[in-house]
């Protein structure tokens, strides 16, 4: 007899939800919920959420009997949208999904679960592990900022930080369990503790966890908002060799009066003091940022100077999005952009982001390389976040020394020369 199928899980947004999903799915998987597909949805752009809705309308032709649940971000600041498809059977809000209890009592429940996430608690952490081969975990959950472009605060809460204690004995589980390397993850990571007593630092829970857990090889951020580092951060990431060389920046625009109206904490000229300061302390840094292309009222100057950030900061990775007006925001009443505008300017965008990717790329070849190992084994990831792809196969999760020989597409080459962790 087969066993009963797993809950199929469809992911949209960033590594957060992702994260969150493998948590849902042994939530689900626990609960005994079988003939179950859930849609775990982001609402940073319009494209997100009809991606999503697609997706529902999609399982439901597939999977005609399946119970179909809703969650995520969209779900949370929408739910009576979501509630109103026919192809749903349930809406469960972002502090929901993370309840045992409502997977438990799911098939009686309510059709639609959605509380107050700006009253939701502190979050305990949710780690992921991918075969050994790196585990994300939660940290900091929300965000007490509000831009004037996003609505993820009215999806993920004020913003809410996991005790240092509770982090380190999680880090500590997943290292015992053969993880090589930890990812920390959060909404507005940087800010994690300003909730917590006495307000540690973001610097600080980074140090503490590097030295309560020495046998963790590496530790690498998830994105970061520049307004937050401060130089005790700066000194760590200088002289911490397990804090992995690769820094994202959350910088969103190169102009200063569009970083004023999005209501962005920095300047064109403290991101680029910062990012200077980085490759000062560790010239190997690999730097990646978000930049928003065609912001309401971006003239072709303004734009110049976002695009201008890319070489001005010596940008590695670019992660480019076309504004997307959200319902509720200031910047959703600003005098928009044209749409072929925003996708010329996005192209453009993404255009010298891949140019400075692949120069990067192009100046590791001749160099050796610490690289995480895939779950194919054939593939992993270098301290500086470059992907890399092995002339042969290597145990997954484990550390191996490569040397760069060449490029492929987006890709480094590497010939294995020494396994230095299994």
């Amino acid at each position: 007899m087969s066993s009963p199928a797993a809950p199929e899980l469809i992911t949209f947004g960033c590594r957060l939800n992702a994260a969150e999903s493998e948590t849902v799915r042994g939530l689900a998987t626990r609960a005994g919920l079988t003939d179950i597909a859930i849609v775990n949805t982001c609402a940073v752009t319009a494209e997100a959420e009809r991606q999503a809705r697609q997706a529902i309308r999609r399982l439901r032709r597939e999977r005609p009997d399946a119970t179909i649940v809703v969650t995520g971000c969209a779900a949370q600041i929408d739910p009576k949208t979501y509630a109103e498809l026919r192809e749903a059977d349930h809406v469960i809000g972002n502090a929901e999904k993370l309840n045992p209890a409502v997977w438990a009592s799911l098939a009686g429940g309510p059709r639609q679960r959605v509380g107050d996430i700006l009253q939701a608690p502190p979050s305990p952490g949710v780690a992921v592990s991918q075969q050994r081969s790196r585990a994300f975990l939660e940290v900091q959950q929300g965000c007490d900022h509000r831009c004037t472009f996003c609505v993820i605060p009215y999806g993920r809460g004020n913003s809410r930080s996991a005790p240092l204690a509770d982090v380190v004995d999680r880090v500590r589980t997943l290292v015992r369990a053969g993880t090589n390397e930890v990812v920390l993850t959060g909404v507005d990571l940087a800010s994690w503790g300003r909730d917590l007593p006495g307000a540690p630092s973001f610097g600080g829970l980074v140090g503490r966890l590097l030295h309560a857990v020495p046998a963790l090889p590496r530790l690498r951020l998830s994105s970061l908002d520049p307004a937050a580092l401060d130089e005790s951060f700066i000194d760590l990431f200088a002289r911490e060799a397990r804090l992995m060389p690769h820094i994202h920046l959350s910088l969103q625009a190169g102009d200063d009066l569009i970083l004023k109206r999005m209501k962005r904490r920095h300047s064109r000229a403290q991101a680029l003091s910062l990012t200077a300061r980085l490759r000062a302390v560790r010239p190997q840094t690999a730097l990646g940022a978000d930049l928003i292309a065609g912001f309401p009222t971006e003239d072709d100057a303004m734009f110049a100077r976002s695009l201008a950030l890319i070489g001005d900061a010596g940008l590695d990775f670019v992660h480019v999005f076309p504004f997307s007006s959200r319902a509720g925001t200031p910047a959703a009443r600003m005098r928009p952009l044209a749409p072929p505008v925003v996708q010329a300017r996005a192209a453009s965008l993404r255009e010298a982001g891949m140019r400075a990717q692949q120069a990067f790329l192009e100046r590791q070849v001749g160099q050796t390389a610490s690289v995480v190992v895939e779950r194919s084994g054939r593939r992993g990831l270098a301290g500086n976040f470059a992907p890399v792809v092995l002339d042969g196969a290597a145990p997954p999760g484990s550390i191996v020394t490569v040397r760069i020989r060449g490029v492929a597409h987006d890709a480094l080459l590497g010939a294995v020369s020494t396994a230095v962790a299994a």
